[in-house]
């Protein structure tokens, strides 16, 4: 038997946690904001008159809302006790350190009722592993949560969570290389020779490229013209989060219209953040990452 599998019968023989009382008692407040979230439009859960009139002879709170009760809260940490908190250190200390909920069985033994006052026990029923996932090797722990309202049980929750090691990721490119196509590699070929092409359907200019004419045709055939690289912004955003890689934060990226009238979207070079505005004046850059890909960017016209 592993350290971990030892660890775990210890912690399943300790039994059910001490009950843990909600916080709060079950509220109409809490069931507004939940039936509103989750799109439960039964009128027993919100509508006096007609929870009056129906089995239940008054208000009840969605039988779902059962673990809302008794979540403890941002800033309360797991009871001493606790068989979930015990078997999730253990398995940390382990280099399990990741986990993903697998699935979650509730049963109902009947409505709670607005007033009433929820308490929890939660016990560990399984830890079985090591196990080959593709997120990693790691363990399936099951525990089950049962809740009550003064020693009456009033519902029960079978969770299982996999605690696992992440595989190592491959390490990040120096960027992130687009996708290209038959029918845009006539603009990434044009930006390698310092070329801002925009791909053209008789008289029409069309960016990003297409396979087909807009007029849906069939027989037309695209070709392209070099764009001034003039223009100006017509809408930006300033990326902060998340790392991009081979770019430090935070960047803005600006949907330029050219002189042509089209708008093509690429990074703004050399403006802080809180120097771009609509209507600035830009022309287009080129970007050289090696000896294959050029990517296109904006620089302020000075």
């Amino acid at each position: 038997m592993t350290k971990i599998e030892e660890a775990a019968a210890k912690i399943a023989a300790a039994g059910p946690c001490a009950p843990r009382l909600a916080r709060d008692p079950v509220n109409q407040a809490m069931v507004n904001n939940w039936v509103e979230a989750i799109g439960d439009a039964n009128p027993v859960h919100v509508d006096p008159a007609v929870a009056s009139a129906s089995v239940h002879k008054g208000l009840v709170a969605p039988p779902a809302m059962a673990q809302v009760w008794t979540m403890a809260g941002l800033h309360v940490g797991r009871a001493y006790d606790d068989p979930m908190g015990a078997i999730m250190a253990v398995l940390d200390e382990a280099g399990y350190t990741s986990v993903v909920a697998t699935n979650s069985d509730q049963t109902y033994d009947r409505y709670l009722r607005p007033g009433e006052r929820v308490a929890a026990t939660t016990e560990l029923l399984d830890v079985a592993g090591p196990k080959r996932t593709a997120l990693g090797e790691g363990w399936f722990v099951t525990t089950r949560t049962s809740w009550t309202v003064d020693g009456e049980p009033v519902a029960d929750m079978v969770f299982r969570v996999l605690k696992f090691r992440p595989v190592p990721a491959e390490p990040a490119a120096p960027v992130l290389r687009p996708v290209i196509s038959r029918d845009t590699e006539f603009f990434w070929a044009g930006l390698s020779d310092g070329e801002l092409r925009i791909q053209r359907w008789g008289d029409t200019l069309r960016h990003p490229p297409g396979p087909m004419p807009p007029d849906g045709s069939l027989e037309a055939t695209p070709d392209y013209v070099v764009a001034s690289g003039r223009g100006t912004v017509y809408s930006y955003v300033v990326h902060h989060h998340p790392p991009v890689p081979g770019k430090r934060l935070p960047f803005v990226v600006a949907l330029v219209e050219l002189e042509e009238g089209v708008r093509v979207m690429a990074e703004l070079l050399d403006a802080a953040p809180d120097e771009v505005r609509v209507g600035l004046p830009v022309v287009a850059a080129f970007v050289r990452v090696d000896d294959e890909l050029t990517l296109p960017a904006w620089r302020v016209a000075r």
